[in-house]
C-alpha cells in the first residue's frame, strides 16, 4: 500500500500550466481523471478561475484552452531560489554562518491587511515569532522580505537587523533555540510521508514497461503536491541547527531521482512550466554530486 495524495482540483490545474501560460482542457481532464476527480469537479473549478480572473478559457469541452493570466504565472511560480538553496545545504555547501536575521515592523490598525499579509509572508520566509511584529530567520532574507514589505506597503515601518547573540529565556544555544521557535517535529513528519510517496513512485518510474503521457503527468504532479507540502513550512535551517539524521535530506534526494527518471521518461513534448523546473534544479543538483 502506498500513501494516497490528494490533489485539490485548483493545484491541479495550476500545476499543468505551460511555460507559455496556457493549459490544455484534455490533458487537464486526463489527468484529473488517473487522480479520481469527475468531469464536473474540474468544470466547477475551472468556471470558479474564470471568474476570480486568475484564467482566461477558449473553445469548449476537451479541445478548450485554458491561459494564466500575468498575476496569476507570477503567484504561483514556484520559489526556485528556495528549492535550489534546500538541495545546497543538502549537499553541505551552504553552511551557517552563525548570524541571526530578524525583522521587526510596526504597521498601523488602519493598514490591518497588509500587516497580516506582511506577518504571513515572514512565516512563509523561513521566519518565527519571537514577539509581537518580532520574527527571526536563520538565512539571508532582507531582500524577499524588503521587497514583500514594499508591495504591500508597509517598507516604511519595516526593521531589518541581524545578531550573533539570541537568547529566549535560558536557551542560547542555536540548535536549542531552532528546536524552541519552530516546530521541527511536524516538519520531520511531512518528509517521512513525501519519502512515503516517492519510493513506489520511484520504482514505478525505474521499472520495466511503459508509462503513458498521462501517467507520467499524474505522477509528476502527486510528486510536486507533496514537496510543496513538505516546504511550505519549512524554514530551511541550516543542518547544523537541525536535528540528525534530518528526512529532509533523504526526501529530496529521492525527489531528485524521481525527477531525473521522469526526464529520461519525457518524448520531449511540451510539458508543465512546473516540470522543467523540478527537472532542472534536481539535475543541477545531481551534476554537483557526481562532480
Amino acid at each position: 500500500m502506498t500513501d494516497p495524495v490528494e490533489i485539490p482540483t485548483r493545484m491541479l490545474v495550476h500545476a499543468l500550466i505551460r511555460e507559455d501560460g496556457g493549459v490544455a482542457a484534455d490533458e487537464l481532464y486526463s489527468v484529473a481523471t488517473t487522480l479520481g476527480m469527475s468531469d464536473q469537479q474540474v468544470r466547477l473549478c475551472v468556471k470558479r478561475l474564470v471568474a476570480e480572473g486568475r484564467f482566461t478559457h477558449e473553445g469548449r469541452g476537451r479541445k478548450a484552452e485554458l491561459r494564466a493570466t500575468a498575476d496569476t504565472t507570477r503567484a504561483l511560480a514556484p520559489n526556485a531560489d528556495f528549492l535550489r538553496h534546500a538541495f545546497r545545504q543538502d549537499a553541505g555547501l551552504a553552511p551557517w554562518d552563525g548570524v541571526w536575521h530578524l525583522a521587526a515592523f510596526a504597521v498601523p490598525e488602519s493598514a490591518r491587511t497588509a500587516r497580516d499579509s506582511l506577518r504571513e509572508t515572514l512565516v512563509h520566509l523561513g521566519g518565527a515569532p519571537l514577539q509581537g511584529g518580532l520574527y527571526v530567520c536563520a538565512n539571508t532574507w532582507e531582500p524577499y522580505v524588503e521587497d514583500a514589505a514594499r508591495r504591500l506597503g508597509a517598507h516604511a515601518g519595516l526593521t531589518l537587523l541581524t545578531t550573533t547573540d539570541l537568547r529566549r529565556g535560558d536557551t542560547h544555544e542555536p540548535a536549542e533555540l531552532a528546536g524552541l521557535l519552530w516546530p521541527l517535529p511536524e516538519i520531520a513528519d511531512r518528509y517521512h510521508r513525501l519519502v512515503r510517496v516517492a519510493r513506489p513512485r520511484l520504482d514505478r518510474l525505474t521499472g520495466p514497461g511503459e508509462l503513458s503521457s498521462s501517467a507520467l503527468l499524474t505522477i509528476a504532479v502527486e510528486l510536486a503536491a507533496e514537496l510543496t507540502r513538505a516546504m511550505e513550512p519549512d524554514p530551511l535551517l541550516p543542518p547544523q541547527l537541525l536535528p540528525r539524521p534530518w528526512p529532509g535530506t533523504e526526501a529530496r534526494e529521492l525527489v531528485a531521482r524521481c525527477w531525473a527518471a521522469l526526464r529520461e521518461r519525457d518524448g520531449g513534448e511540451a510539458r508543465p512550466a512546473l516540470f522543467r523546473l523540478y527537472a532542472d534544479i534536481t539535475r543541477e543538483a545531481a551534476d554537483r554530486a557526481t562532480s
